[in-house]
């Protein structure tokens, strides 16, 4: 059966409105409507596959139905002109997609819809290609729920813009007890809210719905009425039908109403307008001036589930779901053919053809396959290179079913080991993991073509090699499962499907990365992004890839017996909230606890934010109840208890190999400043100022024989703010070596330094780091514990005294707002599109970002460049193992090295952090050593 997909606009744009938080363009223009629309339209042609669609709108609030009746819709509040802005970006991108639009002067969009169905129930008699024709609405006002009949179906949402479900006849008898046209009928006495359709006042859901299913139609209760002229002469009948003598009286009084709320709830089945069914059609839209949409939206997580992005590799014209089933029939009937331009590598006659054509290249892409995703204990199953478009070679390694039996990959290793051929790849950490624990050298890294995406376009993560492959070169990749011919597998093992096929993969994936990076390359250039990526991110790659290869060794017996000291204090504090509460509950459910602290123990929710659900119960919030209730300091501890046994107590033993060392993932392309991030574990999140924190480092220890050490940089972001805004009072605290924060207490409250007390330098250290941070007079009244009046005046004098660099941060926003980016000081940028945005919380958002980047990014450059540093100074300086990079915390280097060598290697560890740039205020270094990472604080 054919499908009409016909699409209500208005009521997605303004659902999608209102669901979504604040999303902007490249010019700081709101768009989240835009999104939210889009997302629902590509959601829905994925899923129902449609041979025709058509979008309806409305035209203006001047309808028949306005004429007839004034109030109609009257209690409606008139919508932010950032919704209205929205509406020709979408109508745009249906231009894009060639969706056929529909809008009628004097009827709304339902009124369009239900014109369109009515023609298609009717001309499906007639054959041709009206037969089998069935229509879906697709919508966010259940309004439309009248026009579904055994030809009609009604695709809405349930909440939000992601929860769908599809409506019928029976679903809609199920709901609401009976058939969809009788709708009208319940409209008419229920009324509507939303609309100012009145309905028979005192007459509810129920009694409605009782109504409708006892007589079927208004017109069959009034004739059953208009009978009777006293209501105790049939007492019996009416009250079987449900009709107590409070509503016959209301039913009898308010006829008109009721007849006129019918009017007002009916959808127009005949609105005048002319309908082609041809130019509704579906066909090859306009794939580039689409993604060039989505591009300047940033709606890059979106350009992947583009339909035609599934087939555009086809030339021919017609349906492109029908397209998309013969390019995955394809797929499986190929599978044994290698595709023109790709090599199979499979006999040593081929292999010593490659190698002849692999060491004439200066510079070539490759890209590993294997049989699962831990490169420290899969296998390497092959190696695909690519050095022209559309040519590649793919080297099966012998447990991949290759035909090589005993093959010497001697020459192989050499040119991986050469560093004067430059290598190029996708994700090149995972590569050279995988091909050392195969044995393989890996010298001569260049270019990382997932980095530099990150570098051109920090504040997405939308870095794999599928959607670069079709955001930037058009390009739809075949994707694992479809190799493999299943769905929603989370494990696939290369090994165990057909070379051929697998070579074809992984040729395409060498191929798209040479692509990448002939497309990427210049863009670096051309954004002077290439230092950061020469001179950082490429060299990080050996140094975290040796990092990761070493892990960090855990006592499990000290992380269990927290654990479980962990459980009987969390036991305690539920017993105790309990109390306090009356009654038991789900302390970890925030619906629950919402009510337990504001309906049943009546807390004041002064000041507290607001969500969808109603009252935040976030930590954040719950920390401005403190004083407010003796149950609030328990929740706050049983929170932190609770997150720290199931994030960190009870996974990390999980996550250790045989040596008891963990493996965390560090990752380079997830935090928009730069910052090196973790994962599996994730180490950055254990809390670095708690009692609980420094206990939890306590289990990461040293091998017999070596000892932790820690090596932090003091101060940093405020030395990098000192140095950036050149401000001489902060620099001359550095350089005298006084403690900034005494001095900064010192200067606002005007007291000789020795007079400071620990209160006042607390202040000051908020102060500092919130200036930093964009911390407005709330943000630093809630951080230092004062009040919106007295943390006013600290910024104003805060500001008096450091006046350089208040000029500073004054002037990195205007440059953020004239260039739409800010810089670090070694040229890593961070692109703000809102920074211009009239939506004031989203400008406001920007602008501290503007402040925070140059400062925090140069900081996360810094510990890079010192990374590397110390990672060749290690390698000259020590034997293998004798000194081992561990981990990078925030501002904080961790080693494990041996006894004997922990001074010298102390030495040199505070000598090459400290010197690996030279600022104008200085870098200071604080180093520990002891036999846990716990022990070094």
């Amino acid at each position: 059966m054919k499908k009409f997909l016909i699409i209500d606009a208005n009521s997605l744009i303004h659902r999608a409105f209102h669901a979504l938080p604040p999303l902007t363009n490249k010019k700081g223009q709101l768009v989240n409507a835009v999104y939210g629309f889009t997302t629902i339209f590509l959601k829905a042609l994925k899923e129902i596959k449609p041979d025709y669609v058509a979008c309806c709108f409305d035209v203006s609030r001047a309808t028949f139905r306005k004429a007839e009746f004034a109030a109609y819709k009257a209690n409606r509040k008139e919508q932010p002109t950032e919704l209205y802005q929205q509406f020709p970006y979408i109508k745009e991108l249906l231009a894009a997609f060639k969706v056929k639009v529909f809008e009628l002067e004097g009827y709304e969009a339902d009124d369009i819809i239900g014109t369109i169905s009515k023609i298609i129930d009717e001309r499906i008699k007639t054959g041709g290609v009206w037969q089998e024709l069935k229509s879906i609405i697709v919508s966010g006002d259940m309004d439309v729920l009248q026009l579904v009949d055994d030809n009609t179906e009604v695709y809405t949402l349930k909440k939000g813009i992601s929860d769908t479900l599809i409506y019928d006849e029976s679903a809609v008898q199920e709901r609401f007890g009976f058939e969809p046209k009788k709708l009208i009928d319940y409209k008419a006495l229920r009324g509507d809210i939303s609309d100012n359709i009145p309905g028979v006042k005192g007459i509810g859901e129920k009694t409605a719905i009782d109504l409708i299913k006892n007589f079927g139609t208004l017109d069959n209760l009034y004739g059953f009425l208009e009978k009777i002229t006293d209501y105790q002469k049939k007492v019996d009948e009416l009250k079987d039908k449900k009709i107590t003598p409070s509503i016959f009286k209301k039913l009898k009084e308010q006829k008109k109403t009721a007849y006129q709320s019918r009017m007002l709830s009916e959808i127009v089945r005949d609105a005048p307008f002319k309908f082609d069914l041809d130019a509704c059609q579906i066909e090859n839209f306009d794939t580039e001036k689409v993604i060039g949409l989505f591009r300047d939206w940033n709606f890059n997580s979106l350009i992947g589930k583009i339909p035609q992005a599934e087939s555009m590799m086809y030339e021919k014209q017609g349906n492109i779901f029908d397209k998309l089933k013969t390019h995955n029939s394809e797929l499986k009937s190929n599978e044994r053919k290698i595709k023109e331009g790709y090599n199979l590598v499979d006999t040593k006659e081929k292999y010593n053809q490659f190698i002849k054509k692999l060491q004439k290249q200066k510079i070539f892409a490759l890209d590993t396959e294997t049989d699962g995703l831990d490169p420290f204990k899969n296998k390497l199953i092959g190696i695909s290179f690519a050095w022209k478009k559309e040519e590649a070679w793919y080297s099966p390694m012998e447990n991949q079913k290759s035909k090589i039996k005993n093959q010497n990959y001697g020459e192989l290793a050499s040119i991986l080991a050469d560093e004067k051929i430059k290598k190029v790849g996708h994700n090149l950490k995972f590569d050279l993991e995988i091909l050392e624990t195969a044995g393989f050298q890996v010298k001569g890294l260049y270019f990382d073509t997932m980095i530099a995406s990150y570098l051109l376009n920090p504040g997405t993560r939308q870095h794999g090699l599928d959607n670069l492959a079709f955001v930037e070169l058009g390009y739809r990749t075949q994707s694992i499962e479809d190799l493999a011919q299943e769905k929603n597998k989370t494990k696939i093992d290369l090994s165990k499907i057909a070379v051929e096929q697998v070579a074809n993969y992984s040729c395409e994936d060498a191929d798209i990365t040479w692509r990448l990076y002939e497309k990427l390359e210049p863009k670096i250039k051309t954004d002077n992004l290439l230092k950061v990526l020469e001179d950082i991110e490429i060299p990080l790659i050996s140094v975290l890839a040796e990092m990761e290869r070493y892990g960090v060794k855990i006592d499990i017996k000290f992380l269990n017996k927290m654990s479980a000291e962990l459980a009987k204090r969390i036991q305690e504090l539920e017993n105790k909230i309990y109390q306090l509460a009356g009654l038991k509950f789900n302390v970890a459910s925030p619906m629950q606890l919402k009510e337990i602290l504001f309906d049943k123990l009546k807390i004041s929710t002064a000041g507290l934010a607001r969500i969808k659900t109603g009252i935040s119960t976030a930590a954040g919030e719950l920390d401005k109840l403190k004083g407010r209730h003796e149950i609030i300091d328990l929740i706050l501890e049983f929170r932190e208890l609770s997150k720290l046994k199931n994030t960190y107590l009870n996974p990390l033993p999980s996550l250790a190999d045989e040596h008891n060392r963990v493996h965390t993932s560090f990752n380079q392309t997830i935090t928009a400043t730069g910052r090196l991030s973790s994962s599996e574990p994730n180490l950055q999140n254990i809390p670095i100022r708690t009692d609980l924190g420094a206990k939890i480092r306590q289990a990461f220890i040293a091998e017999h024989g070596y000892k932790i050490i820690a090596a932090d940089y003091s101060q940093i972001e405020l030395r990098i703010a000192a140095s950036l805004s050149g401000d001489e009072k902060m620099l001359q605290a550095f350089l005298d070596g006084r403690d900034i924060h005494t001095e900064t207490a010192s200067e606002i409250f005007n007291v000789p330094r020795s007079d400071v007390t620990k209160q006042m330098r607390r202040h000051a250290k908020v102060i500092n780091f919130g200036v930093i941070y964009g911390l407005g007079a709330r943000g630093l009244a809630l951080g230092a514990g004062v009040s919106y009046e007295e943390a006013e005046e600290f910024i104003a004098k805060y500001f008096t005294v450091f006046n350089e660099l208040h000029d500073y941060l004054e002037n990195t926003i205007a440059l953020a707002r004239n260039f739409g980016y800010t810089e670090t000081l070694f040229g890593r940028r961070r692109y703000l599109p809102e920074i211009n945005a009239t939506h004031q919380q989203l400008k406001a958002q920007a602008e501290r970002m503007a402040i925070n980047h140059p400062i925090q990014g140069t900081a996360a450059d810094l510990i890079k460049m010192a990374m590397i540093k110390l990672s060749e100074r290690i390698k000259k300086e020590f034997a293998p193992g004798e000194v081992r990079m561990l981990l990078q915390i925030h501002d904080e280097l961790v080693f494990e090295v041996r006894e004997e060598l922990i001074p010298r290697a102390e030495k040199i560890i505070k000598q090459e952090m400290e010197a690996v740039y030279k600022m104008k205020a200085p870098i200071r270094v604080e180093v520990t050593a002891g036999n846990s990472w716990g022990e070094c604080k």
